[in-house]
């Protein structure tokens, strides 16, 4: 039997990786989709040897754009997170690294047409309903991948990508802080349970014994430590109104230590099973939050500029990045908006095969 060929881009996004595809060439319920990505990723070996995935959470990620009928936007972008081991996806998140390559992707596949030299897209992220405006180079009527901006974590430069990120407290609970309270202790441990573009569980690196300078791969390594997180992460899930959270990679968890190399804050993210080798953009915005906002777990540790909007660097295992937040500082602290840059570029183009067993189409 013939296997079923689905046409698709690979894209780098940001620090993460994977394919994007038109919505309407994938299946439109989600437990045929579900399926199907998992055969394209290759999803349930830690190689991921059967599919197109990298073989870490960075690699496994999917986004399926469409030609939005939202009032203000132009694109929905639709994201899936492809596990590597297991043979799930979780719809419930999105992710601003794989949302850098959402522009240039839209053009590429036709769903809006360039403007020179620059253009911008609205777009909607329909796990979380959050709205973005990126700016994508397009000098010649098409994207322009190379330039000199430099991310953490890319090797070499490519073309600026610009995000900003409007409502972004309370993407996925509906509150900045979701417990009610801008710290409070879980386990032993205090936390800052915030929701600024994804819900993420803060800490101190010194209430584990840990100074927060370490590496991805030492903290990948220490499994006491991973052992003491999780179940952290999931009393936090529940107190944050998300329920069980056991299967889900939200809430984030974070660990946070002062900056030192001139950043606002020092900071390692768990995806959550794993360290994160750079940072996540919707993370970024979230420890930024956490940083600015007094009473957090950031308090006394971060070194942030006054005045708003505020431009933070938070330092990362792989370098730092970049974040500008516009805020209502006070008792009534409120995130307005968040702004990075990014870079994104096409790697291939083509077709993805999954067993017709799978999907018939």
């Amino acid at each position: 039997m013939p296997q079923t060929p689905i046409p698709f881009l690979f894209m780098r996004g940001g620090t993460s990786r994977g394919p994007y595809f038109d919505r309407a060439a994938l299946p439109a319920d989600e437990a045929t989709l579900s399926d199907v990505l998992i055969h394209i990723v290759g999803a349930g070996h830690r190689y991921t040897i059967d599919g197109i995935g990298g073989g870490t959470a960075v690699t496994t990620k999917v986004a399926m754009l469409s030609r939005s009928n939202a009032p203000g936007a132009d694109i929905d972008y639709f994201f899936a997170q492809v596990a590597v081991e297991d043979r799930a996806v979780d719809y419930r998140p999105t992710c601003g690294n794989i949302l850098s390559g959402v522009g240039p992707a839209a053009l590429e596949l036709g769903l809006i047409e360039a403007t020179e030299p620059e253009t911008r897209i609205r777009i909607r992220a329909v796990n979380t309903d959050a709205r973005v405006e990126t700016i994508v180079q397009t000098p010649h009527g098409s994207p322009e991948y190379e330039g000199d901006t430099v991310i953490a974590g890319v090797p070499g430069t490519a073309a600026p990508v610009a995000l900003a990120f409007f409502d972004v407290a309370g993407s996925m609970t509906g509150k900045l802080l979701p417990t009610g309270k801008a710290r409070e202790n879980i386990d032993g441990i205090d936390v800052t349970c915030m929701d600024v573009a994804m819900p993420v569980v803060m800490a101190r690196a010194e209430a584990f014994g840990l100074t927060g300078y370490e590496s991805a791969d030492e903290l990948d390594a220490n499994h006491d430590f991973y052992a003491r997180i999780e179940p952290i992460r999931r009393l936090a899930g529940e107190r944050m109104g998300m329920g069980d959270v056991s299967d889900s990679v939200t809430p984030k968890f974070a660990i946070l230590a002062p900056p030192r190399a001139n950043g606002a804050i020092t900071a390692r993210y768990f995806m959550p099973k794993a360290c994160h080798p750079s940072m996540a953009v919707t993370g970024a915005q979230c420890i930024g939050a956490c940083a600015l906002m007094p009473g957090t777990v950031a308090d006394g540790l971060s070194c942030v500029p006054t005045g708003s909007p505020a431009a933070l660097s938070i330092e990362h295992a792989s370098g730092s990045i970049d974040v500008t937040i516009d805020y209502e500082p006070g008792a009534d602290f409120r995130v307005k908006s968040a702004g990075l840059v990014r870079t994104a570029r096409l790697l291939a183009r083509g077709e993805v095969y999954v067993p017709a067993s799978v999907w018939p189409t």
